[in-house]
């Protein structure tokens, strides 16, 4: 199932999935009230539908095989939101070594490209603490918790913070867990992803390179309103068998950016929840990013956003996350 979370004409948020090439939604709160007599309480959002397990899935499933047409709304005539938003917890790991490297080449590059020689100062450069992250990364998963109240959809728009100059994007695979997941195998973990979704993790640059060094991870350059855009939709599990072999894309008004794949994570989800799960409960719709897939944003190319520049992020399978980017 593509599973999504929309508006209604009230602004109240409803459980979906879409059908019919993404075209319709089935209203799985209606669909259910016209064919069991009243609306059950799973299909009351798509968070309590993932809260309620392999058997709210399946009766999903059955409803959209029979949706009544009084059910079924066109898509582009309500609002997507994030399909869990918000969602009970956020984490964004670091599963892709390329990007860590291009990225903090690209990084060390623009603080010397003022000087007057930037090629002997880059050489010049101490690259130590670069290389204990990479190190570290190559250890075990990494990983930071987001700001899952700036959670959006792909019918939002970004709103550009206002203490930055320099705004980014990142494309990131992101999987939700299904269920209570601790002290969980490796080879047990794919059981407790529910599903996929696309991740533009926004990034303000300019604010990123003042608080790293504090070594404590991304706070306002990462958590301002707006900054999470998450979607289209929630895609299960079962309709990607292989989730790591997804060709990913970037787009900016039109132009391709950077590309890559899933079969570049150096740490699957698989690992991550592994990790992350020994001696801590994770619930039933928290979400894991991938971190940016190499390639996957513009600081590895040293290029940057403007304001109203429209970005699209693809994930095979997934679909297409598209947001504009606005400056108040």
């Amino acid at each position: 199932m593509r599973l999504v979370t929309f508006r209604d004409a009230v602004g109240h948020q409803r459980a979906g999935a879409l059908i019919e090439s993404d075209t319709l939604i089935v209203d799985l709160a209606q669909a259910s009230g016209i064919l069991n007599g009243s609306a059950l309480p799973v299909f009351g959002s798509t968070l309590a539908l993932v809260e309620g397990g392999s058997e709210a899935l399946a009766a999903a499933r059955a409803l959209v095989t029979r949706a009544p047409t009084e059910a079924v709304i066109p898509r582009n005539t309500v609002k997507l939101c994030a399909p869990i938003q918000p969602p009970p917890q956020m984490r964004d790991c670091s599963c892709f070594e390329l990007h860590l490297k291009q990225a903090f080449a690209a990084a060390r590059r623009s603080r010397v490209a003022h000087l007057p020689d930037p090629e002997e100062a880059l050489r010049q450069m101490n690259t130590r603490a670069d290389e204990r992250v990479i190190d570290t990364f190559n250890r075990q998963p990494i990983y930071y918790k987001c700001n899952r109240f700036a959670v959006i959809g792909p019918d939002d728009e970004v709103i550009w913070p206002s203490y930055s100059k320099a705004m980014d994007f990142e494309l990131e695979f992101a999987c939700y867990i299904g269920r209570k997941a601790k002290d969980v195998p490796r080879e047990m973990a794919r059981d407790y992803i529910v599903g996929y979704t696309i991740f533009n993790d926004m990034s303000a640059r300019d604010a990123q390179a003042l608080e790293m060094p504090g070594m404590l991870g991304p706070a306002k350059s990462k958590d301002f309103d707006t900054g999470n855009v998450m979607g289209p939709c929630l895609v299960t599990a079962d309709e990607l068998p292989d989730p790591y072999d997804l060709t990913m894309i970037a787009r900016v008004n039109g132009e391709e950016w950077g590309r890559g794949t899933t079969r570049d994570m150096r740490w699957t989800f698989e690992d991550v929840i592994a990790h992350i799960s020994r001696s801590e409960t994770l619930y039933p719709g928290e979400v894991l990013g991938s971190g940016t897939v190499g390639n996957g944003c513009g600081l590895e190319h040293l290029r940057y956003l403007k304001p109203n520049d429209v970005v699209e992020l693809e994930v095979e399978g997934i679909g297409v996350l598209r947001t504009r980017v606005t400056r108040p």
